[in-house]
């Protein structure tokens, strides 16, 4: 039986949530289109006849502009170390950029952990020219820089396309050991967390500008019952014009908010949710230890 710890990295906005939750058959982490949608390493955990997998999905790495930014490269850089292997996730559509080579040179050439190479998104272009050409630069940068490179795969994480191969392919590469979690669990986070982070997806799929960084959820109770989960959460921004903006007039947008994060809860609960959100100001938090201990982003080691 194989067992292991694998790390998903990349850029922003590469894939990684959402190939993640393709293999998983479910959504346990929330994928949008916008940067730092991951902000916290998240485990999702496959088991079959095969053994287990335990998948640790994080940040996008990308340079640290506040003391928030430099907690989601931590996330990102402690991951690689303490993993059997390393899915190191592209756009097939880029040739490698900045934040590629960053990654390649300063994460994966300072470990000797086993790394795939898989470039994603093959359903956005049939450019197979442009396919060959970039997955060779990729496969140079992994050479030069890829201490544990090991193979490369093309994959579409959004139509699932390749991925059972990806999967295959990492059970080859994991070694043999026992399971570390029960078969029927498919991830480590509480209802708190996926709740906090289901409230955040929809203020990152109904904002723009400044606003989907600069929130912070937290659920400040969470009364569940036979019928019926009860769900109090806050949403924090650091702008008295920003909480305006979440509010939205007459309270529409926090009830669009609301309303959506809701419906994404009662399917996972598989019964009613009463959610009841609110906004308040925390003044410039993604600079301030404290608030971002209050949220949870820090390191726990």
């Amino acid at each position: 039986m194989k067992s292991g710890f694998t790390a998903i990295i990349g850029r922003p906005n590469v894939g990684k949530s959402t190939l993640l939750n393709k293999i998983l058959g479910q959504k346990i982490v929330i994928a949008t289109d916008k940067a730092q949608t991951t902000r916290k390493r998240i485990k999702g955990i496959l088991t079959d006849d095969r053994g287990q997998i335990v998948f640790v999905d994080t940040p996008g790495i990308h340079k640290p502009l506040n003391k928030l930014g430099e907690f989601l490269l931590d996330e990102a850089k402690v991951s690689v170390p303490d993993t059997d292997l390393v899915i190191f996730i592209t756009d097939i559509n880029d040739a490698p950029g900045k934040g590629d080579k960053w990654i390649a040179e300063n994460v994966l050439k300072v470990s000797d952990t086993p790394v795939i190479l898989v470039m994603n998104k093959a359903d956005k272009s049939k450019d197979t020219e442009m396919y060959s050409k970039n997955e060779e630069l990729y496969k140079e940068l992994l050479n030069e820089f890829g201490n544990g490179y090991k193979t490369a795969i093309t994959i579409s994480a959004q139509t699932g396309d390749n991925v059972e191969k990806l999967i295959e392919t990492v059970f080859d590469l994991l070694p043999e050991g026992d399971k570390f979690y029960p078969d029927d669990v498919v991830t480590e986070e509480s209802m708190r967390d996926v709740t906090e982070e289901i409230i955040r997806e929809k203020i990152l799929k109904n904002t723009k500008e400044e606003i989907p960084h600069s929130v912070a959820v937290q659920v400040e109770n969470y009364f569940e019952q036979e019928k019926i989960d009860k769900i109090y959460a806050t949403i924090y921004c650091e702008t008295q014009s920003q909480k305006g903006i979440l509010i939205g007039k007459g309270g529409s947008l926090l009830k669009t908010i609301g309303s959506e994060a809701r419906l994404d809860l009662e399917n996972i609960t598989e019964k009613k949710v009463y959610l009841e959100l609110k906004v308040k100001v925390e003044k410039d938090w993604r600079k301030k230890d404290k608030a971002l201990k209050k949220f949870g982003y820090f390191d726990e080691k």
